[in-house]
């Protein structure tokens, strides 16, 4: 599982450190490309395969399928971390996301979120600062501890 949250330094070379707890599931490769939020997605390889299954099987005939593949799977970029465990974010990548010399990096279970520090902060402020709307959105999910 990757779980937890990081923040991490970008190189002049646009280098990013996977944590260390992470590296064990991706150092066979992940793939990294733009999520709905202004943030990335960074899947391991087996996850990668189902997730783009999923979309391959989307009907070519549906232009929100196009989109979702175009935006999703042709901004992709696959990497494999150095020794260092650092893997190189895009620039188109980085520009997406608004990520420049910082970067947070958030553990998902399957997957992982990459943000812009301050984007990341603002959002938790937000949902932290209303807990009964929270607690209403999971409960809308069928998410009920």
């Amino acid at each position: 599982m990757l779980l937890g949250e990081y923040e991490h330094a970008i190189d002049d070379k646009g280098r990013f450190t996977i944590p260390a707890k992470f590296r064990e599931q991706l150092d066979s490769g992940m793939v990294v490309t733009k999520g709905i939020d202004p943030c990335l997605w960074l899947y391991p390889i087996d996850g990668w395969e189902g997730f783009s299954g999923k979309a391959r099987a989307l009907p070519i005939t549906d232009p929100k399928a196009r989109e979702f593949r175009r935006q999703v799977l042709g901004g992709a970029s696959h990497s494999v971390p150095d020794k260092q465990g650092r893997i190189i974010l895009l620039p188109r990548l980085r520009s997406y996301a608004d990520i420049d010399k910082q970067a947070v990096i958030i553990g998902l279970d399957d997957h992982c979120e990459i943000w812009n520090p301050e984007s990341w902060r603002a959002r938790q402020e937000q949902s932290d600062s209303n807990p009964e709307e929270r607690a209403a959105k999971f409960a809308e999910l069928g998410i009920c501890l």
